[in-house]
């Protein structure tokens, strides 16, 4: 009779909590809430195509999970990704009035970029493979403790990391504490080395390039979650990344351009090429964003918003504000509309080109993902049960982005040119869940 009682309240931690989730999520309570037996395992898979537009970047990614209760109230958590990855990214030099010649990554090979068009380099190709491992289990009879390890791999990165993360019950279990920490060590080894930063690019000649380079990541995670009834919870986080070592994109340069015409400039002599240099940034990034998510069950109906605020001490400050709304049908089948806007200032250091004769800055990058640019996605999500017990869904998704060249850049000729492409891209993702196995 003890130990039943004591499996009972080890399987009643964060019981309120758990099924007022199920509840907004339009789900039954979990097994591990109300079964004594050992949960079977649970598999999720999904496919999702990103694709932008003017032949830039597509990615296809495959991702499965795999949950299994091994233990009494012990969970493992597997999970695998394959993406795939194609096209053409932006290289971070500006249009120009006439015929611009880059030189591949690899330094083997050179592509041409029309006059007045944005320099896309055509080379970009990569698959990526990554693996992760979460063990969860009671610590108290109010506590739980996950702890994970996550590793991944492409062409030219590896990624390698742990982390764990504690959780307690407050408040008759209405309340969830939560730490968690993450540390991570990923390696850069780039096509053709590493470029020393702000050089200029060689054409095909020889190039000083620098080894294989590393950096390390800590994140820091502190949350609350509160059910303040049956229909609502509210969930807030504070999160604190830092960044040390090589945070330079060996693939990313900037033109050098006439302060008045706007022209590029001619390159080293031998080299038959315009001047463009390697971008630098700065070797320590430390970012804090603060995230708030509210969801409320209006009789089967759910709303899901959300607001995240981060700033980092490159001088990024970014916006994101997100809603979605689940309607719920008959057979618990549900249609869910999505609305997502991003909004971001530049990098201190973000310039979209440098200006002949004037000295070099410490750190320079016309990266468009470190500029000031607003996002907006849209897009709409349907899914239904099987009739083996599990659930098949699919979204489709729209993006669009829009930024503005750094101030001061538009001299002369490039006062007529696309200084920050307009971005779109659609997103469709096909995710089935299998029945409890």
């Amino acid at each position: 009779m003890q130990l039943r009682n004591r499996r009972k309240r080890a399987r009643d931690i964060g019981t309120p909590l758990a099924a007022a989730t199920c509840a907004l999520l339009g789900q039954g309570v979990p097994a591990a809430v109300h079964a004594q037996e050992l949960a079977p395992w649970e598999i999720d898979t999904s496919l999702l195509i990103y694709s932008e537009s003017d032949g830039r970047v597509r990615d296809t990614s495959l991702n499965a999970r795999a949950r299994k209760e091994i233990k009494e109230e012990k969970f493992l958590d597997l999970t695998l990704a394959i993406d795939s990855l194609t096209g053409a990214s932006p290289s971070g030099a500006t249009p120009a009035n006439v015929v611009q010649t880059f030189t591949t990554p690899s330094g083997e090979s050179e592509y041409t970029v029309a006059a007045r068009a944005q320099a896309l380099d055509t080379s970009f190709l990569d698959t990526r493979t990554a693996l992760s491992a979460t063990w969860t289990l009671p610590v108290t009879r109010l506590a739980l403790l996950s702890v994970g390890a996550s590793m991944s791999d492409e062409y030219d990165y590896s990624h390698t990391g742990v982390n764990a993360r504690l959780a307690r019950d407050f408040n008759n279990r209405n309340t969830t504490l939560s730490f968690g920490v993450a540390l991570a060590n990923d390696t850069i080894d780039p096509v053709g080395g590493s470029p020393a930063p702000l050089t200029p690019m060689l054409g095909l000649a020889p190039t000083s390039k620098l080894g294989d380079q590393s950096k390390d990541v800590t994140d820091w995670l502190f949350g609350v979650t509160q059910v303040l009834n049956r229909h609502t919870i509210v969930q807030i986080n504070y999160s604190l990344s830092q960044s040390d070592g090589y945070l330079t994109d060996p693939y990313k340069i900037l033109s050098v351009v006439d302060p008045v015409t706007g022209n590029p400039v001619a390159g080293p002599l031998g080299t038959g090429r315009y001047r463009y240099l390697y971008e630098r940034r700065p070797e320590t990034r430390d970012k804090q964003s603060v995230y708030a998510l509210l969801k409320h069950d209006f009789g089967g109906d759910v709303l899901e918003t959300s607001y995240r605020y981060m700033t980092d001490d490159w001088g990024v400050d970014s916006h994101t504000l997100e809603l979605r709304y689940r309607w719920s049908f008959a057979g618990n089948r549900y249609l869910q509309p999505h609305v997502r806007f991003y909004q971001q200032t530049a990098a201190d250091f973000y310039r979209t080109v440098l200006f002949d004769g004037a000295p070099l800055p410490a750190f320079a990058t016309a990266d468009h993902r470190l500029g000031e640019f607003d996002g907006l996605t849209v897009g709409l999500k349907y899914g239904q049960p099987t009739a083996r017990g599990g659930e098949w869904s699919a979204r489709i998704e729209y993006y669009t982005q829009s930024g503005n060249a750094s101030p001061g850049s538009a001299v002369g000729a490039l006062a007529n040119l696309d200084l920050y492409p307009d971005l779109n891209a659609l997103i469709a993702q096909f995710t089935y869940k299998f029945g409890r196995r």
